[in-house]
């Protein structure tokens, strides 16, 4: 692999990579054959971090099982049962080598899927059998140079394929590249992958228009293929496509294990055309293998145990399929058009299917076994492969800390700024701030109830709003983050803070916007100083409320239940809040001091008034401010201690969900 060539190579580093479009590098494959000399040089050097981290990789694996509780508590006819086990994978062997691209065959349920994810070193739970690559365990390093490809595409809607790309480069390719070099990488393998065409296309989702599905399925093949892995894993990659697109992608897995990779995919039910390009096959039934060996050779191998086709032109995957689900293929029967459901149907599935089973553990197991135990005597039982992980070594990550700040913040605010910066949510802050400057136009002390009310409106205004957008925080970043830490491709604080850090410029423009709009049209106090008091007050309400919000997205990370228990607990704020009620029961009075919209709305009572300050109480009597009863009974002469409560709830909250992160994300 080479990357393109420059015109006029760049003497000084890049300063940043704001430019993703990188108008210096020439998109023309054809470029690549009038290098000079010294650029090829260049390029050799360039790149052999990543060749040197692509070594070969032969994976082999053996009676690979995998089991999860059952708990049968919610069926109504078996209350009382306690739980069972459901066997998921049962004795699965293989060997994959490098050049080689393996499929996995078999029915919806039947644990491709499951396999796959153990291959990745991403299942949760204990895998029984052993799983070694190169005849070590699964390692940083390891995951380091694997390529997983998840069957649905987790891509961000908004950045287009070049920026996608740029991103995952900066982030996922060592340190010992430049940024202009790893922009390169990017551009070369968005050329392999034919995705120059679309280069500036933004990838688009559900309600988005973007790159078509198999643009979007390349893309994320792509995304696997920066960091130049020697094993790729692909969960089912043309599910979804047609059958022209499939064979587009299925070509290029194949082209990939020619050039030294080892692929293994799962596919649900390829066409003829596909199937020749695999080399080897896994068949599953039910977690059981019923074939593991030479895609070439598998008709042969079920013709010599008595299954055989019913016509002479047939798809053998459709075949091997119909044999996983149980069903002997009869032309008599095929030739049929109706379909005589027999009493004993599921009897007899269920009787081939075991009959495939045995047949494998007598003919192809033992030399399977063979073969995977060949010049590997040293294995390790895969109950040690945890021991054997340097989990917190030094070369776990590739990049540092604060380069994947810079880029994750960087993409965030990229990819966030359509919805921070809609007109909906500008219309609708600004709708209810002329609303409410309207509502109390240039109110004074002779109504302070009103003034209090506008007050108390403000301190629950910005608790309601920042808390139920930043509820959806974690839950819909959940896919994305889980994939890219899986990936090992950066550290969850880097991403924590840069997503904080990201969501501070619209989360306190707003506010105030808002304030500086309410605030003088309201008639509060007319003072520069007292006005900045309030915003600031407003600003570290809204940033409390965030915090909130973000922990229960995190610890949750449901957002129909989220939304569910914020109402709840913004409705008991809303009420203990010392504008409603003033005489709270004493065993319920507790509910107050957790309110952090009771602190905000004192700290804003306490701000506006002063102890020498006066109203009019009734016709020619001038009263007290702070004797009047709903300031009074809020006691705002403690400033410090209602700063001190707000500061408490601004680092818990964020803590909180930080560890609820940590304890629900991949290392």
């Amino acid at each position: 692999m080479s990357p393109p060539q420059q015109t006029n190579p760049p003497t000084e580093p890049v300063s940043a990579y704001a430019n993703l479009s990188v108008s210096s590098i020439n998109p023309n494959p054809s470029s690549q054959n009038h290098q000079t000399p010294g650029n090829q040089e260049q390029t050799k050097s360039r790149f052999s971090v990543l060749r040197e981290s692509s070594r070969p990789v032969t994976l082999k694996f053996e009676d690979v099982g995998y089991s999860i509780n059952l708990s049968q508590k919610s069926s109504f006819c078996s209350s009382n049962e306690p739980k069972s086990k459901r066997i998921i994978l049962n004795g699965v062997s293989a060997v994959v080598r490098p050049g080689e691209l393996l499929a996995m065959l078999g029915p919806s349920g039947s644990g491709k899927t499951t396999l796959l994810t153990a291959l990745a070193g991403r299942l949760p739970g204990k895998v029984s059998g052993t799983i070694r690559y190169n005849n070590q365990p699964f390692s940083s390093s390891m995951k380091r140079r694997t390529g997983f490809v998840a069957q649905d595409d987790v891509l961000y809607p908004h950045l287009t394929v070049i920026e996608t790309m740029t991103y995952a480069a900066l982030l996922r390719l060592p340190n010992k590249l430049t940024t202009r070099e790893k922009v390169e990488q990017a551009e070369l393998v968005i050329m392999e992958l034919g995705l120059t065409r679309c280069r500036n296309s933004i990838i688009g989702g559900a309600l988005l228009r973007g790159v078509s599905g198999g643009e979007r399925k390349r893309v994320s093949i792509g995304q696997e293929l920066l960091v130049n892995p020697s094993l790729l894993l692909l969960d089912e990659p043309t599910s979804g496509l047609d059958s022209t697109t499939a064979q587009r992608i299925v070509a290029t897995l194949k082209g990939l294990a020619r050039g030294g990779r080892t692929v293994v995919t799962t596919i649900h039910q390829p066409s003829s055309r596909l199937y020749r390009m695999f080399d080897k096959l896994v068949v599953l039934s039910d977690g059981c293998p019923i074939y593991s060996g030479d895609a070439g050779r598998v008709m042969e191998y079920f013709g010599s145990i008595g299954y055989e086709p019913g016509f002479n032109f047939v798809n053998p995957a459709d075949f091997l399929l119909d044999l996983a689900n149980g069903i002997v293929p009869d032309s008599k029967q095929d030739a049929q058009l109706e379909v005589h459901v027999r009493i004993d149907q599921h009897e007899d599935q269920n009787s081939t299917k075991q009959s495939l089973i045995s047949a494998y553990k007598k003919n192809l197991y033992p030399a399977l076994k063979a073969d995977n135990r060949r010049n590997f005597q040293d294995l390790v039982p895969s109950s040690l492969a945890g021991t054997q992980s340097p989990r917190n070594s030094e070369n776990q990550w590739t990049t540092t800390w604060w380069q994947q700040f810079r880029v994750l913040l960087r993409r965030g605010l990229q990819e966030r700024k359509h919805e921070s910066y809609s007109g909906l949510r500008i219309f609708q802050v600004m709708t209810v701030a002329l609303l409410s400057g309207l509502l109390w136009w240039h109110s004074d002390t002779s109504h302070i109830q009103d003034q209090v009310g506008l007050l108390f409106f403000f301190s629950i205004f910005w608790g309601f709003f920042p808390l139920f957008n930043s509820i959806f925080t974690f839950p819909q970043e959940r896919p994305m983050l889980i994939k890219e830490r899986s990936s090992g491709a950066y550290r969850l604080s880097s991403y924590y803070f840069a997503r904080m850090a990201g969501d501070l410029p619209m989360e306190l423009v707003l506010p105030t916007i808002f304030v500086t709009v309410a605030y003088w049209m309201g008639g509060l106090k007319p003072s520069l100083i007292t006005f900045i008091l309030t915003l600031l007050i407003i600003l570290f309400n809204v940033l409390v409320s965030q915090g909130f919000g973000l922990a229960l997205g995190a610890v949750l990370m449901d957002v129909k239940q989220g939304t569910t228990l914020a109402s709840v607990a913004m409705l008991v704020f809303l009420l203990v809040g010392g504008y409603y009620i003033q005489q709270i029961p004493g065993f319920i009075a507790w509910l107050k001091y957790v309110s952090f919209s009771h602190y905000c709305y004192k700290l804003l009572v306490g701000v506006q008034y002063s102890e020498a300050e006066v109203y009019d109480c009734a016709a020619g009597m001038h009263c007290r401010v702070m004797d009047f009863p709903a300031i009074k009974y809020l006691g705002v002469a403690n400033k410090w201690w209602d700063v001190a409560a707000l500061s408490v709830m601004l680092v818990g909250y964020r803590v909180l969900a930080y560890v609820a992160l940590r304890m629900g994300q991949p290392h």
